[in-house]
């Protein structure tokens, strides 16, 4: 019978019909099929656009990282160049070497030594060592010149010369010294002991 009705109906309605049953089938594809898709799309382009955020906030992070550990390698290298011209320690055998080296380069005779005791300051430690040294007086200067010209700070004071010795054409000098060199006296504050 419906199919008798159907029959009965014109062209144009037919036709008409077919298209809506078309447009039904196209809607129902659309919410069904497509609406879903296009969510999932919409979905996955939000993600993406999130993800794109994190990666350009992690490029950042790794710029300010590589920033941060480049300005920690150069401080750590300013801190390795200041602690050789001002340790943190006394190092005395450093000192004397330094001493001796430099005795060695200008061809003076580095005789004696002998420590003194470390005298405190504020913000450094002042480590005296007295030193005997014999040579021409060219020598003497250039050892003097050189001790100045070391990486660590040494002071040459309370120089003495005594006992020119004639050999040949010219005069060995005796010299005796107070080298001094110094290393940080950074320690931090405590509490005060308690009164009794």
């Amino acid at each position: 019978m419906a199919e008798s009705t159907f029959n009965r109906l014109s062209i144009i309605a037919k036709a008409g019909i077919i298209i809506g049953v078309l447009g039904l089938v196209g809607v129902a594809y659309f919410v069904v099929f497509y609406g879903e898709v296009s969510s999932k799309i919409q979905a996955a382009q939000k993600k993406e656009r999130s993800l794109r955020g994190d990666l350009a906030s992690a490029q950042k992070a790794v710029v300010a990282y590589q920033k941060d550990l480049k300005e920690l390698t150069e401080r750590q290298q300013r801190q390795r160049e200041l602690q050789k011209v001002l340790p943190k320690t006394t190092e005395y055998p450093s000192f004397l070497s330094s001493v001796q080296t430099v005795a060695n380069v200008a061809g003076v005779s580095l005789s004696a030594w002998t420590p003194q005791a470390e005298v405190p300051e504020q913000f450094y430690a002042r480590v005296p060592m007295r030193v005997e040294l014999s040579g021409r007086y060219h020598q003497i200067a250039k050892f003097f010149y050189g001790v100045g010209q070391l990486d660590r700070i040494i002071n040459i004071e309370n120089i003495s010369i005594t006992d020119p010795k004639k050999n040949a054409d010219e005069y060995l000098l005796k010299v005796e010294a107070l080298a001094t060199a110094f290393h940080s006296n950074l320690k931090k504050p405590g509490k005060p002991a308690p009164k009794k």
